[in-house]
């Protein structure tokens, strides 16, 4: 029973999650989520358990009432609309302070909680209004502590930030891990492509040259037995072939089948939604059908685009991303840009721009990456009829 309301609160949560573009694990909210309400339970009990005021009730409401929102609708409240209910209920808590006083510290959740699902402004603001909360409960009803809560407040900011950057760094790894596989995959199809080639293409011309070899033999030697000789001989030729193929053919069937399918064009707004959500800034423009774009060329741009922003995420500094996909009747083309850094323009030998490139030639385009005035910029036109 219990694992079964775990397991319903778990999928819940990761589609709200994922329809809010938080990406952070289904268990962070929870942990949060319960920390903070046993925070409120306190400070509202420190203020007249068991039967407190009517307006410590109303704040202990205020403070959870997003919590209880997701319970009923099972949509998360934008982060600026819960940080502005807990700042009014802890607001209204510090009017009655004690010592020690547990409301200050749900400032302390707060700036966490915003710092990692919230834009880097609503973090700031957040984290200045509740310093500003503090300072006036301080000032007018003589609030124990004001240094040590500004210090964690500002503590809790860094550390959501932190868990924001640690986020951003394992999708960024992940994502490079992905297509560092599907590259390895492509490759080894590609060798044994190549193999079914040559030994098709071998025994075909053998087995061509021993026929026209008997069809000579019969027509002008009249010679059956060296016709038979030479049937015999593209016999074995053709069962040779015929089981070299088997055991090329044989490498791809022993790979796992996967379960999902291959991403393509269509997967590239979620990709940047992914990308937004783990904190780095990216404007998308779109133009054309994505679904005109065939599948081999939708999963090569579909590559491209998720190693350039996960090398803005790596080597960008922070500098916001810039993604334009184009597809006309002739072409698709996808142009990644970003800020140069301080230090100037990365180095071209890394193997996420090779990978690039050799994904490019095989779709028959090619790719230019480069620096252009003050920023980098990532382009690939790709036939929309898929690789020539």
């Amino acid at each position: 029973m219990g694992a079964r309301v775990v397991s319903g609160v778990r999928a819940r949560l990761e589609t709200s999650l994922g329809r809010a573009g938080i990406a952070l694990p289904w268990w962070v909210p929870v942990a949060v989520t319960a920390f903070g309400v046993v925070l409120v339970v306190a400070a509202v009990a420190q203020r007249g358990a068991p039967a407190p005021p009517a307006p410590i009730v109303l704040a202990g409401l205020l403070a959870v009432a997003t919590a209880l929102g997701w319970t009923v609708t099972g949509v998360l409240a934008p982060p600026w609309l819960k940080a502005l209910t807990v700042l009014a209920a802890v607001a209204i808590l510090l009017a009655r302070p004690v010592v020690p006083d547990f409301a200050p510290v749900v400032l302390v959740v707060l700036a966490a909680e915003t710092a990692a699902v919230a834009r880097p402004a609503i973090a700031f603001a957040v984290a200045a209004t509740s310093v500003a909360t503090l300072s006036v409960a301080a000032a007018r009803v003589g609030l124990v502590g004001f240094p040590v809560y500004v210090a964690a407040v500002l503590l809790g900011l860094a550390a959501g930030f932190m868990l924001r950057w640690y986020v951003r760094a394992l999708d960024a790894e992940r994502a490079a891990r992905d297509a560092a596989r599907d590259q390895a995959v492509l490759a080894e199809r590609q060798r044994i492509a190549r193999e079914v080639h040559d030994v098709v293409a071998h025994s075909l011309s053998i087995t061509l040259l021993h026929l026209t070899g008997t069809r000579h033999a019969l027509q002008q030697d009249r010679d059956v037995e060296e016709a038979l000789e030479g049937l015999a001989e593209a016999e074995r030729v053709g069962r040779t072939a015929m089981a070299d193929i088997r055991r090329t053919v044989g490498l791809l069937a022993e790979a796992p089948a996967g379960t999902r399918p291959l991403p393509g064009a269509r997967d590239i707004p979620a990709l940047v939604e992914r990308t937004r959500a783990a904190g780095l800034a990216v404007h998308y423009e779109q133009e054309g059908d994505l679904a005109a774009v065939p599948d081999l060329a939708g999963l090569g741009l579909y590559r491209i685009a998720q190693e350039s922003l996960a090398n803005i995420a790596k080597h960008g500094g922070g500098a916001p991303a810039r993604l334009r996909l184009d597809v006309g009747p002739a072409e698709a083309r996808l142009v990644v840009r970003n800020r140069l850094p301080a230090g100037g323009p990365p180095g071209t030998g890394g193997s996420g721009l090779k990978g690039m490139s050799a994904r490019a030639g095989q779709l028959g385009a090619e790719l230019t990456a480069g620096p252009d005035g003050a920023d980098w910029v990532v382009a690939v036109g790709v036939p929309a009829g898929g690789p020539a």
